[in-house]
């Protein structure tokens, strides 16, 4: 992590965010205190496709056991 001064991160904004870009974290500070950080950015979600979610869902044999019961069942009669 480096500490910048407000005024160099002024003088220097392309060059920070290019090393923010790579990965790095960069705090800038003024007068002895904090005020702001860059760290990389995260990529974006991508979107759920429910309609594809759906496409494989209803395919599935819907199941009579609730999921507590299905696993007290697996618990108490295998061993892990």
């Amino acid at each position: 992590m480096t500490i910048v001064t407000l005024t160099y991160a002024q003088e220097h904004l392309g060059d920070l965010v290019s090393r923010a870009e790579a990965g790095e974290t960069i705090q800038i500070s003024n007068e002895d205190r904090m005020v702001a950080q860059l760290t990389p950015a995260k990529p974006a979600k991508k979107p759920i496709d429910i309609e594809a979610l759906n496409r494989v869902t209803e395919g599935m044999p819907y199941q009579e056991t609730s999921a507590g019961e299905f696993i007290r069942a697996m618990r108490d009669s295998d061993r892990y």
